[in-house]
């Protein structure tokens, strides 16, 4: 009897051991960007000037206009930045770049000739990250990449002349979070086929597309069903460069819905609220 019975001890620590196994074969293993967690904050300061906080608190400012007409802040509530992106050489994307990262010590990633121009300004080369479409910064499980951007980026030269400097190519930013959560910033760019393929390779959770008055919504449409190709992760669409009062006969939010729902996309596109905190999670 006694026999039987640690036979059937041996039996029942072999089926337990077989349970633990079976269902730890059936648990996912973490993705990277679930393991870290946390969550990105953003806020809109008007024109295309925008604020993120990332899961570890660090700031990174997109083309901070303080002075645009919707400004909702200005150089005196800005404390605190270790990041500043501005897409191009045009006043309305550097805005006060160059004042905000003499105030906080900001490293300023702009495409090389931008980044000429701030040193020569007076911004210490130790801050300034001078890129190229293709390239990315890394800093603190933040990467930020480089992409082109159908724009101009004329530089006004500081002499008062009418002619302007060249200040590299005008570019748009992929901004991938410490919890993976990713967005796409287009800059002013119009709809451009190589939007498809950075679609397809970083995967955008959210999208900031260019939309100011005399933008064609078709165009903005098109740049975003491009944005969404490959990349099932788009749900987070946010127009930028438009006025909070949009100028009478200027394009709308409503007139790009309506030429997605012509492609036959429905995804909501978000009309944000200046100042207010929105919360991302990947």
């Amino acid at each position: 009897m006694g026999m039987l019975v640690r036979a059937g001890s041996r039996a029942l620590a072999v089926g337990a051991a077989l349970v633990v196994a079976l269902v730890v074969a059936l648990v996912p293993a973490a993705t990277p960007a679930s393991a870290q967690g946390g969550a990105v904050t953003m806020e809109w300061f008007g024109w295309s000037h925008f604020r993120f906080t990332s899961v570890n608190g660090k700031i990174i400012l997109i083309n901070p206009f303080l002075t645009n007409p919707d400004s909702t802040v200005s150089l005196d509530d800005l404390s605190q930045a270790d990041v500043i992106l501005a897409a191009d050489g045009h006043g309305d994307e550097i805005g006060q770049t160059f004042e905000i990262a003499q105030k906080t010590g900001a490293r300023v990633v702009v495409p090389f000739e931008l980044g000429t121009h701030f040193m020569a300004r007076g911004i210490p080369n130790t801050q300034v990250v001078r890129s190229n479409p293709g390239q990315q910064f890394k800093m603190d499980g933040i990467t930020v990449r480089l992409v082109n951007s159908v724009h101009g980026s004329g530089l006004p030269l500081q002499d008062g002349a009418v002619s302007q400097g060249y200040s590299g190519p005008a570019v748009g930013f992929y901004i991938t979070f410490e919890n993976g959560w990713t967005v796409y910033f287009t800059g002013s760019s119009a709809a451009t086929q190589d939007q498809a393929l950075w679609a397809a390779n970083y995967k955008p959770d959210a999208m900031i597309f260019h939309m100011a008055a005399g933008t064609d919504p078709v165009d903005v449409a098109t740049a975003i069903r491009l944005t969404g190709t490959d990349n099932p992760n788009l749900k987070t669409l946010l127009p930028h460069h438009h006025r909070v009062q949009v100028p009478a006969g200027g394009t709308t939010i409503a007139d790009v819905q309506g030429a997605l729902g012509t492609m036959g996309i429905t995804t909501p596109i978000t009309e944000p609220v200046r100042s207010q905190v929105y919360t991302f999670t990947k």
